[in-house]
């Protein structure tokens, strides 16, 4: 993908907390939500037990994207109950697509409350020797508005990026989503896992919040937030705790 340029330097808060805790400080009027929340499927993570009621996990989620615009990646069974419990419609559903060695090959991404911008992000043209093509990128153009089905890897235990964390998120699927939101928002990410959104969030210069329930996955997702803010001078004073 050909994303835009960073932003701007964002402004990066995280703390190892359950998200409820938090969100009353939250202001909901210029915060988005971008999360990959925990699927309630019984998966092995470290002190969450992923096996709430079903009622009570689908309130919880409703929760959020009755407060906040919102993104959520999901199966597309759980969006579809999801948005029968908020009685809220997504504004645009799209695919991320992965090869694996599991029945399930893809989930699918919505968004509530929020109109996605997929003209600001660019996938690259597939026929470059198309004599459309040329003369598009004789003029400048570098490739054609991103698609809606996204075929991404998923982050295997063999990938150089791989953390402890079982779960993790690939950073192009984190920075398309992103990428496609109003400059002028924070992100906050509830589940924050593994630190992913935060990076798409440091890259693309979009201000972020981030709670983790798991001390292990915090400490995991400061690492990567603190080696990626070391990457641009403008961070060199950040403190090295943050909190929400």
């Amino acid at each position: 993908m050909i994303y835009r340029e960073q932003l701007k330097i964002p402004s990066i808060h995280f703390c190892n907390d359950d998200y409820r805790n938090q969100i009353d400080a939250i202001d909901e009027d210029n915060t988005i939500v971008v999360t990959d929340p925990p699927f309630n499927i019984g998966y092995h993570y470290n002190e969450y037990k992923d096996n709430m009621d079903d009622d009570e996990y689908y309130f919880m989620l409703a929760e959020l994207v009755e407060r906040f615009p919102s993104v959520i990646i999901h199966y597309p069974e759980a969006l579809h109950r999801l948005s029968y419990e908020s009685g809220i419609i997504p504004q645009k559903v799209c695919s991320w697509v992965y090869n694996s060695n599991t029945a399930r090959q893809h989930r699918d991404i919505a968004w509530y409350g929020v109109k996605p911008d997929f003209t600001k992000t660019l996938q690259p043209y597939k026929n470059p020797n198309d004599k459309r093509i040329k003369e598009r990128m004789a003029r400048g153009l570098r490739g054609g508005r991103m698609y809606d089905w996204w075929n991404v890897n998923q982050v295997k235990n063999v990938s150089k990026s791989k953390t402890k964390h079982p779960c993790q998120m690939p950073l192009e699927v984190m920075k398309n989503i992103v990428s496609t939101l109003p400059e002028n928002k924070t992100i906050f990410d509830p589940f924050m896992g593994s630190g992913t959104t935060a990076i798409a969030c440091i890259e693309l210069g979009y201000d972020f919040i981030g709670c983790e329930i798991n001390k292990e996955y915090y400490e995991i997702a400061k690492g990567r937030i603190n080696a990626n803010v070391g990457l641009y001078r403008e961070y060199e004073e950040l403190n090295e705790e943050n909190h929400c």
